[in-house]
């Protein structure tokens, strides 16, 4: 295979991430490194990480936001490519990546994502493109600091947009949906009775009706009905 003239680094944080990591790593073995950050797993997640000859530090849990950005400080290529655990990169990803790297036109770029909700990918209730920054140049790009909901901010200038998919396995039942959302609410939650009481129904009725939700048969009812209880759920746990 032809090498890119600008040498990649995938990182990724895990922590009990054996379920989807065969075939996140497995994806990645195009990168000229795969850097891990492991929050003191106890399952076979370092085990499957040392098979694929990935570069391993353990880390104790810092939040979203600063844990990803240790494991971008730690590569060694200014190219980086973050994916998640339950994440995978398509073919057509991976070689929109490769011609990318050749000869990059920015300093970041949005992929866009197809997540999966309980074995189907859904491409309404506003969930595609999923637009996030996950390939840059880390000499003018970093995570922000947020403990969930982070994001990559470029220091100057504008992102491009690839088109190809990373394939994102969100959820596989709606009892894990409802366990990490659980979570996710506490870690952002805000104090606003207000909103407690009335986004929920906004939340649903925009994914279910707006954003064509109802095509997506019962999933679509399911996703749209769990985020507005999330909604309910973030604004309502410091306000009681």
């Amino acid at each position: 295979m032809k090498r890119s003239t600008n040498k990649l680094s995938i990182v990724l944080i895990t922590l009990n991430s054996q379920k989807y990591l065969n075939k996140t790593l497995s994806s990645c073995s195009f990168a000229d490194e795969i850097v891990v950050v492991d929050s003191n797993s106890k399952d076979k997640t370092l085990k499957i990480a040392e098979k694929f000859n990935a570069k391993i530090y353990i880390r104790d849990w810092q939040g979203f936001g600063k844990q990803k950005q240790t494991a971008v400080d730690l590569a060694l290529n200014d190219w980086v490519f973050v994916i998640d655990s339950d994440e995978v990169i398509s073919d057509s990803l991976r070689k929109e990546i490769e011609n990318i790297l050749k000869n990059p036109l920015s300093k970041a770029y949005f992929v866009p994502r197809l997540n999966y909700f309980f074995g189907k990918p859904i491409k309404r209730c506003g969930l595609y493109p999923d637009y996030t920054i996950r390939l840059f140049n880390r000499k003018f790009a970093k995570f922000t600091e947020d403990e969930v909901h982070e994001r990559v901010v470029l220091k100057k200038g504008e992102a491009s947009y690839l088109k190809n998919p990373l394939i994102h396995f969100a959820y596989e039942s709606i009892e894990q949906f409802i366990e990490k959302q659980n979570r996710y609410s506490t870690l952002n939650a805000k104090k606003s009775i207000i909103k407690a009481i009335f986004n929920p129904y906004w939340t649903f009725f925009k994914l279910y009706f707006l954003k064509l939700g109802f095509l997506e048969g019962w999933r679509g009812f399911v996703i749209s009905r769990l985020y507005a209880q999330y909604t309910f759920w973030k604004y309502s746990k410091k306000s009681l």
